[in-house]
């Protein structure tokens, strides 16, 4: 009496001979579906399954740890692009920059005017040559201090918080020259950058930072906000430094277990719906004035 030998064969390629099982399922595989593991060898299935289950390390405030500033990149690009937009064609700044309204007589347009778009797309354009001798380091300025300062912040917070920040600064700041100075056209990152600066100190803070660096910083950005008053606006980078400081203490301190995503969330979230509502309010004086 004979008994034949059973042959064992790959789970996923059923013709292929194998007598090596996956260390983890138990499954024979042959060497095209092997990948090494700490002990033996495991099936592609089970890699892919415990790369998923791998929870992916977090910065102190909640996001994603990462090595590339792309968010910076992607924000410094858009500044530069709607920079040589300008230049090309110079009724762009006129259409898209910070405006509340127009003394009466003239042509009604800005914020009060159903253009609330220019809340954000003044952010993006800066004062160019014709405009006079500030006009190219206005954009230069910018953009070395968001290279500068926006990778530190946005390797803490991570992509979407950092863009959340950038954001919501940048509102803030239109918000404030409409509240303050609604016929005062306003260009310029600024706001979003001072946004960033509070965000660099409250992270300082939080993290112990040597912060004789993080105060000489501050102190520079203060003494801008400072002589902005005759320069450009100071109501857009004040207005910014106050909303990134706001986010960013939600950020920080922030309870660390699954409430905080809720938290930061929530508090992005009731500063967004803070600057519509001040926006709506002073958009209804201005014409309920102008109606007037």
């Amino acid at each position: 009496m004979t008994t034949e030998s059973a042959v064992t064969t790959c789970f996923r390629h059923p013709k292929v001979e194998s007598h090596v099982r996956c260390t983890r399922c138990d499954r024979y595989i042959c060497p095209s579906c092997m990948r090494e593991a700490a002990v033996g060898h495991q099936c592609v299935e089970c890699v892919q399954e415990g790369a998923r289950s791998v929870r992916q390390a977090r910065t102190a405030f909640g996001g994603r740890i990462s090595t590339v500033p792309l968010v910076t990149y992607v924000l410094i690009g858009l500044n530069v692009l709607a920079y040589l937009a300008e230049m090309a064609r110079p009724s762009v700044e006129d259409r898209f920059d910070m405006l509340g309204t127009v003394p009466a007589g003239y042509y009604p347009e800005g914020v009060a005017h159903g253009e609330w778009y220019r809340l954000l797309t003044g952010a993006f354009l800066h004062l160019t040559p014709a405009e006079g001798t500030f006009g190219i380091a206005h954009i230069l300025m910018n953009m070395l201090a968001l290279w500068n300062v926006g990778r530190v912040v946005e390797a803490q917070l991570g992509r979407v918080r950092y863009l959340a920040l950038y954001l919501l600064s940048a509102l803030g700041g239109s918000v404030l020259v409409l509240l303050i100075a609604p016929e005062t056209p306003t260009v310029g990152a600024s706001g979003a950058i001072f946004g960033l600066g509070a965000a660099y100190y409250v992270m300082g803070r939080r993290l112990g930072y040597d912060m004789r660096a993080v105060n000489q910083y501050m102190g520079g950005l203060l003494l801008w906000l400072v002589l902005s008053a005759w320069v450009t606006s100071w109501q857009g980078h004040l207005g910014g430094l106050l909303a990134g400081g706001v986010v960013t203490l939600a950020y920080a301190y922030a309870p660390r277990d699954g409430r905080r995503v809720l938290i930061q969330a929530g508090a992005c979230v009731a500063l967004l719906v803070l600057l519509l509502v001040l926006t709506w309010v002073k958009v209804a004086d201005l014409t309920g004035g102008a109606a007037a």
